[in-house]
Formats: structure tokens, sequence, C-alpha cells
């Protein structure tokens, strides 16, 4: 988000303001009030006798509640003002606002208070592409209301807009006379409430009014996530605040799916262009919170499994068994201008989703859910082989079937010049990224687990396996590109290797389909010069065709990727490799107060000396936010082996002590304690070394 933005969120809601707490928004900027991928608010400016008001400071309460200091103009360097504003916004379906105005002078005031309203009801992609509205608005006074609406054959959207205190009400806001005595003040509470359907039908405000201090009833409150959470303690200040900052920024990312149960939620994948069910995004998430919030996964699973493709269909790129890519609610899906209801444009989130469901059943010991998700599960594996191996040669590879608004590249580096040659081409298409391929055969690997030991399907275990071990095989032939010690970044259409070194290499080793023999010379890459900028893992080598430090996937750093490499790293044993990783992206999380970014620049460490910041990232970011939690996790070794909880920890030494207390699992609760060894500073220092020498 850009400097002066402040945003408050509450899963499915959110709102962007400027610091004053004002809304002004212009075609395509993100500010407003947003509820299912539609602004029900895009002005909302509150003047006093005329002026806009000049910030003091903004308090972030909680991540659905702030409060907005601010005076009357000033304009010099001396500020001597007689009034005070106190804006109080809590987000809810909608929001409520405490209005507050303080008179510091010994003598009455008269004021003429006024909010300016109004709502453009943009679908979420009319404001990122500029689009024009097809509908009808309306707007009216009525009983104290003011009712904004919006009217397109069936598709119907209404914000209404009311105060405690007397107003006038006409069609462009509320105005108030108000009088206060000497050291006095004056309050009104303003309400925002969004409706949607056909029927108009209101959504119900989470918070009450004329309550000082309001704040929302959030159903399941921050305080009860924080306490189910396992306690961290550390020597390290700023881990504990990162932990912190991760578990509060993932309790504000959860979403409400309409086809989840009551009181239910998963990631959302971020603010402000995200806040929706992501398939790939939410499983991520859900991997890196297992061990500490591991309910999300239940949802997770239980919201894609109920959205599984059932049919081909070109336009929104769904074959049976297919897990979604992304779901969208506004105006342009409803009128299937966009073919998000949902669109299954991804490649990875259907062997991910297996993935997820033996990894949360070998931590929780959920064989019912298993149960349950098996014809599901089947289906996604049945897709990697019927429908994702567009080429008859055993990989999965993607091509869109939606020409005018599919994505090009449905793997997770899904910006269009993200896979290319060393030389910086492009491929055409169909094109098979390495990383699916590690995911397909991990899938395999795992549901071959499940039959075994749950659906009682021995056969169908050995054929998975069986599958397993040839795509393993293939895949350590056909992607080595051997006068580079790495694994290509791609197979092109021709079946040629697409041969830039990429942080792709680290979910190979994550996903296991590596070679033994061949992981040495894939960790010295990871943790080499051209891909490690000593804050993290470039996305795409220093030096191949296409790298910039600042290109979003061609040579940023994104903290959840450098995640699960240093996961990768721990399942060939490199654990001193991946405490270095860990190490290098906690400290980023330092320099951005806990809350780690989308992406952020691949510049070298030692030039820069901070992490630069990418100019458009989602920030809070679901898998971002989750990236510090499966840094601990890789940091203590956790591993859930049985009934038990393995813990082989390796730090950094910065971290000193760590211990992670009542870490839910199959086991019930259980504690993990680690100490930082001075040891683990040698391959940092060798990283230092190689990076001088560079």
């Amino acid at each position: 988000m850009s400097d002066g933005l402040v945003q408050i969120l509450d899963g499915n809601t959110f709102v962007v303001s400027d610091s004053r707490g004002d809304i002004e928004a212009s075609s395509t900027d993100p500010t407003g009030l947003f509820s299912f991928d539609t602004r029900f608010l895009s002005t909302w400016i509150l003047t006093v006798n005329g002026e806009r008001l000049n910030p003091l400071s903004v308090d972030d309460l909680q991540y659905f509640e702030t409060r907005f200091f601010l005076v009357p103009g000033m304009g010099t360097v001396y500020v001597d003002a007689k009034l005070s504003v106190i804006r109080e916004r809590a987000v809810g379906d909608g929001f409520h606002e405490e209005l507050t105005i303080l008179n510091h002078d010994e003598e009455p005031v008269e004021l003429t208070v006024r909010m300016e309203a109004a709502s453009d009801f943009a679908d979420l992609f009319e404001v990122k592409d500029a689009l024009e509205k097809k509908g009808r608005y309306s707007t009216r006074a009525e009983k104290g209301q003011l009712l904004l609406g919006y009217e397109r054959d069936t598709y119907r959207r209404l914000t209404t807009i009311s105060a405690s205190a007397p107003a006038k009400v006409d069609e462009k806001g509320l105005t108030f006379s108000v009088g206060i005595e000497p050291h006095g003040e004056w309050t009104t509470d303003l309400d925002v409430v969004t409706a949607a359907g056909a029927s108009g039908r209101y959504v119900r405000p989470k918070y009450g009014r004329g309550q000082k201090g309001a704040r929302p009833n959030m159903g399941r409150s921050l305080e009860r996530w924080l306490q189910d959470a396992p306690r961290l303690e550390s020597d390290s200040d700023s881990l504990k605040a990162t932990y912190r900052r991760s578990l509060v920024d993932l309790a504000a990312l959860r979403f409400s799916p309409p086809v989840a149960g009551r009181g239910t939620s998963l990631p959302a994948a971020g603010l402000p262009w995200f806040m929706t069910m992501f398939g790939r995004d939410s499983i991520f998430t859900s991997l890196q919170a297992l061990p500490f919030t591991p309910e999300l996964a239940a949802t997770t699973l239980l919201a894609l499994g109920d959205w599984q493709g059932s049919r081909v269909d070109d336009f929104r790129d769904e074959d049976p068994g297919r897990i979604l890519h992304e779901m969208r609610y506004g105006e342009l899906t409803a009128f299937e201008e966009r073919p998000h209801s949902p669109y299954y444009g991804a490649a990875d989130a259907t062997p991910l989703y297996v993935i997820l469901l033996d990894e949360y059943e070998r931590w929780s010991g959920d064989r019912q859910l298993v149960r349950k998700f098996e014809r599901k599960a089947r289906a996604a594996l049945n897709w990697i082989d019927e429908y994702a191996d567009l080429q008859g040669n055993g990989y999965i590879s993607y091509q869109r079937r939606n020409e005018q608004t599919g994505l090009e590249n449905q793997c997770w580096k899904d910006s269009w010049d993200s896979i290319s040659y060393r030389d910086g081409r492009i491929p055409g298409f169909p094109r098979a990224t390495c990383e699916l391929q590690g995911y397909a055969y991990d899938a395999k690997r795992r549901g071959a687990r499940l039959a075994r030991e749950i659906w009682n399907d021995s056969a169908y275990a050995d054929q998975l396996e069986r599958q397993a071990a040839d795509l393993k095989r293939r895949f350590n032939r056909d992607f080595w590109v051997e006068d580079g010690q790495y694994f290509a970044l791609a197979l092109d259409h021709e079946g040629k290797q697409v041969d830039a070194l990429s942080s792709n290499n680290g979910h190979l080793l994550w996903s296991g389909i590596v070679d033994k023999s061949k992981a040495k010379a894939i960790a010295g890459h990871l943790l080499g010069p051209r891909l490690f900028s000593g804050w993290g893992v470039r996305t795409l080598a220093e030096g191949e065709g296409r790298y910039n430090p600042i290109g979003y996937h061609v040579g940023t750093v994104w903290p959840f990727d450098t995640s699960f490499i240093a996961w990768g790293l721990r399942r060939y044993g490199f654990k001193q490799e991946a405490a270095v990783l860990a190490a290098g992206i906690l400290d980023a999380a330092e320099v951005f107060e806990g809350r780690l970014p989308e992406a952020f620049g691949g510049y070298e460490r030692g030039v820069t000396k901070y992490p630069v910041q990418y100019p458009t990232a989602c920030s809070p970011q679901a898998w971002s936010t989750g990236a510090p939690l499966l840094l601990v996790r890789t940091m203590l070794g956790l591993e859930p082996i049985g009934d038990h909880l393995v813990v082989d920890p390796a730090l950094p030494e910065s971290v000193g002590l760590l211990a992670l207390l009542d870490i839910p699992g199959r086991w019930g609760r259980v504690d993990a304690f680690a100490r930082g060894r001075s040891q683990l500073e040698e391959p940092a220092r060798r990283a230092r070394m190689r990076h001088r020498l560079a």
C-alpha cells in the first residue's frame, strides 16, 4: 500500500482511507469500503465549517478498528488549534464510526459539521482496469437515512448511512448543526451498512450503536485466537513481535466463504486486491499455519472441495477434479464478463490440495475428514493424469483456454514474463514448469499413504507409488541442466528445457522429487550469490536474461517462496542452510516491523542495508504472513511421526533460546525447545563471504 493510506479489515470487508480517515476514491485506486469485491463507499469526507481536517496521528487499535486524531487546517508551522476531532472506526460488514469533536476554548462554538458520502459500486476488477459501469445509480434521503443504490437487471447493491445525532440528510451527505460549550464535546455515531442481492437483503452489522468505545462483535475474538495458538518465547524480541504480528494478520485475513459453516474461515490471499478465496494461496497458507491454527486447513479443504471442478468449461478453464484458482462475487463475475465464478486457471492447486489433505491428517489425526474427502482427493489425483498432461509426455502442463481473460501462466509465478530461457526469451505454450512436477510427485506419494492407511485400497496405493517413482526418474533426466547443475525452470512446447535458474528449485526439494545425488548442488545454488540476496532467495537468479531486482517474479524476494525453500532444505538434511534463510527473512521482517509484504526487492543485502519495498505489494498478504510461522517450524525441525511430534532444531545463533509451547496436534499439546548454536554461524559467514567475493 502507498504511504499515507490506512487500512482496516474484517475478512470479507475492508476499508482503505487516507490518514484523515477520508475516502476520496479515483476510478483506479483501492480506497473505499469494499465487501465481496464491490466498493460500497467511494466518498467519505469530513469537513468542519467547510474545511478539511489535518491528521495528528493514527492509532491502529486492532486490525478491525482505528482511531484518527485530527485538527482544523494548519497553514503554518505553529499550531494553536481550539478544536480537535477524533474518529474511531470499526469494520464489520460495513463500518461504525464514532465522531467526537472537543472544544478546548473558553468560549462556546457553533459549527457546521458535514460528511460527504457517495458510492460508485465499482467491481474490484473495474477499479483495477478503469472500466465503466453499465447499470443505474439511485440516491435518496429517506427517514433520516441516506440510501445509495445500484441496479443492473437483477444485480442490486445498496449502502445505507445513518447517524445517532440529528442531521439534515441530502443526496450527497449528512449535515450537523453543532453547538459545543467551553471545554465540552459533541459526539455522534455513524453507521454504514451494506446490502446485496436482488432482494436488497441487509447484512447485519457486527457492531452496536451508541456504546462508547463500541467495537465489533467479531465472533471468535482476537484474544481467543491468540490464546489458542502456541505461545512463543525467545531471546529475540524481534522474533516474538513478528510471530504475534503474523498471528494477528492471519486473523485479519480470515475469509468466510458462503459455502463454509457458520464461524469457519480460510485465509484470503491479501489486501487490497485479493480479499477472497484463492486455491493456491489458501492451501500454501494453511500448510504454513498447520502447527499453529490447524482449523484453517480444515475449512480450506472443505471450501475448495465443494467447488472442485465437475465439467469441461473452456470459459472458466474448468476440468473434472480441478481445484479452483480464484472466486469472485462482483458484478463482472455475475454477468460472466469475468470467469471467476469460480475460475480454475491454476495448474498447481489440484496436487497441492492432496498434499494439504495428507499433511492435515498427519498433524491432526482427523481420519474422518480424510474419509469424507476421499472422492475429492481421487478426483484431484485423476486430474493430474487425465487432464493436466496436455502434451502426452507424463508432465503437468498448462495453456489457457480462455484467451480473453484467462491467466497465461498458471503456476504461482503467474505474471506474463515469469517463465523464460536464460537469454530472456519467452517460450510458447503449453509450458510444464518444474515445480508442478514436484507437486504431482508429492501428491501421488501422499495419496498412496492415504489409500493404504485410511482408504484401505492397497492396489491404488501401489499404482500411485509406481507412478511417482516413474515421474521422479523421468524428471531427474529431462529437467536436469547438466552444464549448470540445477533443474530447468520448465519444459517448453517442444519438450526442450527452459533453462533459466530460478527459486523453483527450492520447491523441488520441498516436494522430494530431487535425487539425493543432485540435492547438494541445488542447495549450493539456493545459498549462492546469484539466488540468495542475503535477505531471501530471489525468484530469478542474478545474471539471467530477464533478471530485475524489482521485477514481480523475475528477481524480487517472496518471503513465502523462501519459507518453503527452507522447508525443502530441511527435508534433504541441510539444516544449517535452512537456518541461514530463516535468519535472512526474519531480519527483513524486523525492518518491516513484523509484517512481511508480498514481495520485496532482490538487491544484494550488502548494497542496500535494508530490504527495498516493492511498490504495489499486498500487505498484509496471507502466505507472507504465514512465512514466519513456517520458518519457526523449520528452525525447530517439527515433524509429526505417527502420534508423536519430532523436534530436531537448528537455529540461527541470533535467535538464541526458542520455545514453542502448547503445539496442537494428534498428540494433544506438546512443547518444543531449542537454542541457537555457534556452529550455525559458519554457513552464514561463508554465504556473506561469497557475496563479498562476487
